[in-house]
């Protein structure tokens, strides 16, 4: 299923507005750097540190309008940077860590639906304590009211924050099974490209802290789950577009670093 024409105009006014809003708004870092400049010369030097700006802040200011724009065609609701809840029972809590201490110490082993089970069996007990969790990259509700929250990370997320990265997963869990015990609800990391293409992505080090069927979703698993099969396809060939298009602007913006 492509992309219909109304997505596509969505997505592409998206990211041209992003990176128009990017150049606007961006300074590049004062240091100077002599021997890099005059190797490089200041134009390329201003490219690189741009690049570099950029992929520091791709997913709030790409990804996720990105998704939210796909997400708001395919699901009831969908919603950015949402809160999942503010409150979590002490029992949800004691659960939690008797997962993550289970896990780290490899005395179990990671499986989703299992732990939102004995989540839920907690998620009311004990005493209600106000939190402020982790904001919620992407938020959608399904049709048949089927809850998928997503924590969008980059390419390749420093393994030893795993740990905190399922804490999260399981709090969010937590904080909606509060209100709503009954919730069906999934939590997953979200990675939108595969850096290691046509290689496989590397999972590894994440085997162990995730259930890596039902908490992981990478490249065209993400963005097809978003807005149909081939919609990761379909996106690359938007990026494309938008690149061609705007190259006289980009070209214009960075003569002004040339000597």
């Amino acid at each position: 299923m492509a992309l219909s024409k109304e997505q596509v105009n969505s997505i592409e006014e998206v990211l041209k507005a992003s990176l128009r809003n990017k150049f606007q708004n961006y300074k590049p870092e004062p240091a100077s750097m002599p021997f890099h400049t005059r190797l490089l010369g200041k134009d390329r030097l201003a490219l690189y540190s741009f690049i570099h700006s950029l992929n520091t802040n791709f997913g709030t200011s790409i990804f996720e309008p990105v998704g939210l724009a796909l997400a708001q065609k395919s699901f009831k609701m969908a919603i950015s940077q949402a809160t999942a809840g503010n409150q979590i029972s002490t029992g949800a809590q004691a659960e939690i860590q008797k997962i993550i201490d289970g896990l780290t110490t490899a005395t179990i082993i990671p499986n989703k639906k299992d732990e939102i089970e004995r989540i839920r069996k907690v998620c009311q007990t004990g005493r209600m304590i106000k939190v402020k969790p982790t904001k919620v990259d992407l938020m959608v509700e399904s049709k048949d009211g089927e809850y998928f929250l997503f924590d969008i990370k980059t390419a390749k997320p420093n393994a030893g924050g795993f740990k905190e990265f399922k804490r999260t997963l399981l709090e969010w869990v937590a904080v909606i099974l509060v209100n709503n015990p009954k919730a069906n609800v999934n939590t997953f990391i979200a990675i939108p490209y595969n850096p290691y293409e046509p290689e496989p992505y590397t999972r590894w080090t994440m085997r162990g802290m995730l259930d890596l069927e039902n908490e992981l979703k990478v490249a065209d698993e993400f963005w097809d789950f978003l807005g149909g099969k081939n919609t990761y396809k379909n996106l690359l060939d938007c990026f494309e577009r938008v690149g061609i298009e705007l190259r006289d602007e980009i070209d214009v913006y960075f003569k002004r670093f040339h000597k």
